[in-house]
């Protein structure tokens, strides 16, 4: 069973959210931050990065950093960017990104669910990243940017959230990189029944991004007992076959000493190489490399990798126990110097402008982690290999928060 709770939400106001909402504080450096929230006082950045507002070279972690986060949220509420809802409710989020689109649900999930593995995950998290947003949740005592959550598709609540959105929206705007926001209250209490009992009988709620939110919320938890809000962390929870998951490419700066002939040789031991000219990978299965201006694409040899075994025969783990690990040398990928991972969002000519004067020798374009095996996964308490999944589009900061007292 999956709990789910509606909540007061602290909304941005519709004329100007979309000045204030801003993408995941995880996805940008400090320096790009800087420079998207400059002239613009009520941008989410100076909450969600709130170093940005003191001196350059500020440590992000330093106590400063988290008590200027909690001046600007208080400012964008008290100078009405940001209002608190008057009641409990559910909200519905659709977000749209040229031709896909996904509908979630608004709505605070529970942290003891978190930790009996109700809520599956499938990444490990960093303690040091943990700690700053456990440092980030206390200090500001609210949760700021959502969990995106997955759940198995379900028809009545598929018709129920189409019933609601062809209704009018409290806030719809178009941000600058193109992807439209829309946003709808749940007004209706029978309506809020019907999706609780509903999510009563989904056993699972699997974490798609945001192991580290989820971590920093049940840790929080454990600290106040559960008192106020504590026990319920702020979600948007996207039905599986909406969730779109592009690739998580690789770039390396050099072959570990080898030539490219060397490596292509070592290469075939355990693959199929053809010269393709392709830059995206057709299928699973299929790693496309691109190397001395060509590209090649390469395919596992019968008996090379274990179908039974559901992370062993992620495309993501072929490449890094068959090729990154044994012939380029990197055996950690986490740490490793010599390793770039880039979003399937940037495309593939941007491996190819890396690999041509970036400092990198060859690139591998993957295909993408389906949703399935994430699920599949997730349900076997299995871990995914990092850098696993890139999902778009990203949920906006400042959307929606959950106030925790």
């Amino acid at each position: 069973m999956a709990t789910i709770k509606p909540f007061p939400a602290l909304l941005p106001d519709p004329a100007r959210a979309s000045d204030i909402c801003e993408l995941p504080y995880d996805v940008m450096s400090t320096a790009e931050a800087r420079q998207m929230a400059k002239g613009r006082p009520d941008s989410f950045l100076h909450v969600s990065r709130p170093e940005i507002d003191l001196p350059g070279g500020t440590d992000p972690t330093d106590p400063s950093v988290y008590a200027k986060a909690r001046e600007n949220l208080d400012r964008l509420i008290a100078g009405g960017a940001l209002r608190r809802d008057e009641q409990a409710h559910y909200y519905l989020y659709r977000q749209i990104m040229g031709e896909h689109r996904q509908l979630g649900l608004v709505a605070v999930a529970s942290c003891a669910e978190y930790d009996a593995n109700t809520i599956r995950k499938h990444e490990f998290t960093r303690p040091e990243k943990e700690d700053d947003r456990v440092a980030h949740l206390e200090v500001l005592d609210a949760q700021t940017g959502p969990v995106f959550l997955t759940y198995p598709a379900d028809d009545a609540l598929d018709g129920l959230f189409d019933r609601i959105t062809g209704g009018d929206p409290d806030t719809d705007f178009t941000a600058p990189d193109g992807v439209r926001h829309t946003s709808w209250t749940v007004a209706s209490g029978e309506d809020t029944e019907f999706i609780e009992s509903r999510f009563d009988s989904i056993p699972n709620l699997y974490i798609a991004d945001g192991h580290h939110r989820s971590a920093a919320a049940s840790r929080v938890a454990k600290r106040r007992d559960g008192g106020g809000g504590s026990g319920l962390f702020l979600s948007v929870l996207i039905p599986h076959d909406q969730v779109q998951i592009l690739a998580y490419n690789r770039a390396v700066r050099d072959l570990n000493g080898h030539s490219a002939d060397e490596f292509l040789a070592a290469l075939g031991q355990a693959f199929d190489i053809e010269e393709s000219g392709l830059a995206k990978p057709g299928g699973k299965h299929e790693i496309d490399l691109y190397l001395q201006g060509l590209w090649r694409t390469f395919r596992p040899k019968p008996g090379a990798i274990d179908p039974a075994d559901a992370i062993r025969q992620l495309d993501v783990s072929i490449l890094q126990d068959h090729v990154l690990a044994p012939l380029l040398g990197i055996d950690d990928p986490r740490r490793s110097e010599r390793i770039a991972f880039v979003g399937g969002i940037r495309g593939t000519g941007e491996l190819e402008a890396m690999v041509g004067g970036g400092g990198f020798t060859c690139a591998f374009s993957m295909h993408p982690t389906s949703i399935g095996d994430l699920m599949r996964i997730a349900d076997d308490g299995g871990i995914m290999p990092p850098k696993s999944t890139w999902f778009e589009p990203k949920l906006r900061d400042g959307m929606f928060c959950h106030q925790i007292s």
